[in-house]
């Protein structure tokens, strides 16, 4: 028994120092790659195409269909474009690798536009048309208001019972329409205050838009009166004589400045916007006269609320 753990002592004594005079002085060098680390093999197997193929651009209705065109033919391939890999890799390695051939490119199909269409330019009076889209806001309070209208803010009177066939049934005060103030407060019938309401919000606000800070008042300078037209003796009732007429001499701006029909009709800076408000009244009212009518009006806009069967007068 003392034999063997002798022996076992023994081996485990000279079993390390075998293994180490067994094993190599170095590790083994490994085997250096090929100079072309494999990519011309990879470039020779597959080929890609210098790009892709062209879309079909989709058909439009207005272009009539057409038939398709035929393949181009092969003189008409383009010419090889040179690959920036295939070129590093030939410089690196020496090896002439053959060029890749292009892809064939589809010429533009008959349905395709020729052009996009150009854009419409902005208009050169881009700004006044944008102060043209100016509009009051829409009065939510019934308070103060009369003939049934929010914007028109005033009171109702009496009965009027002019002499002769002058006179309103049911006459109303106006103070201001759509957020304007009108002077003199007129006197008129529903069916002319709604009118002056309509035109001050479609008409006289948009063409005043932003000029000296947008309108402010409506200036009237004659309302219901009991007379004849022009005043002239032996002529006709006025108009003014049932309510249904009222004389604008112009508007006042917010910045305190005035625009007039006898001072701005034919001048070249704000003409415009006294003509503008002129045109816009054709509608609202049945009657419009100006400057341009008659000696009687040069420096007033006539409206009325007189209705004709040809349509208005203007």
């Amino acid at each position: 028994m003392r034999r063997w753990a002798q022996i076992v002592a023994l081996a485990l004594a000279i079993g390390p120092a075998i293994g180490l005079a067994q094993a190599p002085d170095a590790s083994l060098r490994p085997m250096p790659r090929p100079a072309t680390f494999g990519v011309t093999e990879r470039l020779q197997s597959v080929a890609a195409p210098a790009r892709s193929l062209r879309p079909m651009p989709r058909p439009t209705r207005s272009a009539p269909v057409a038939a398709l065109p035929a393949p181009a033919p092969a003189a008409a391939r383009a010419e090889p474009v040179a690959d920036p890999v295939i070129a590093l890799v030939q410089t690196l390695s020496g090896a002439r690798i053959a060029p890749v051939a292009a892809a064939v490119v589809t010429p533009a199909s008959g349905l395709a536009v020729p052009r996009s269409a150009r854009p419409v330019p902005r208009p050169n009076d881009i700004a006044q048309l944008a102060a043209a889209v100016i509009s009051a806001p829409r009065a939510v309070s019934r308070k103060g208001s009369v003939c049934g209208v929010p914007e028109i803010k005033g009171e109702a009177l009496a009965p009027i019972p002019g002499p002769g066939a002058c006179g309103i049934d049911q006459p109303v005060r106006v103070t201001s329409v759509s957020g304007i103030a009108v002077r003199q407060a007129p006197t008129i019938d529903c069916t002319t205050a709604r009118a002056l309401n309509d035109w001050v919000r479609n008409g006289v606000i948009p063409a005043v838009g932003r000029t000296g800070g947008g309108v402010a008042r409506v200036n009237v300078i004659a309302h219901y009166s009991c007379r004849t037209r022009n005043s002239k003796p032996g002529a006709r009732l006025s108009e003014h004589s049932f309510g249904h007429a009222l004389d604008i001499s112009g508007v006042t701006l917010k910045d305190g400045s005035t625009l007039t029909v006898l001072d701005h009709w034919r001048a070249r800076e704000f003409g415009r916007i006294i003509k503008a408000m002129h045109s816009s009244a054709c509608g609202p009212f049945g009657t419009v006269l100006g400057p341009n009518s008659d000696r009687y009006h040069q420096d007033h806009l006539h409206l009325d609320t007189a209705r004709y069967r040809g349509g208005p007068y203007c």
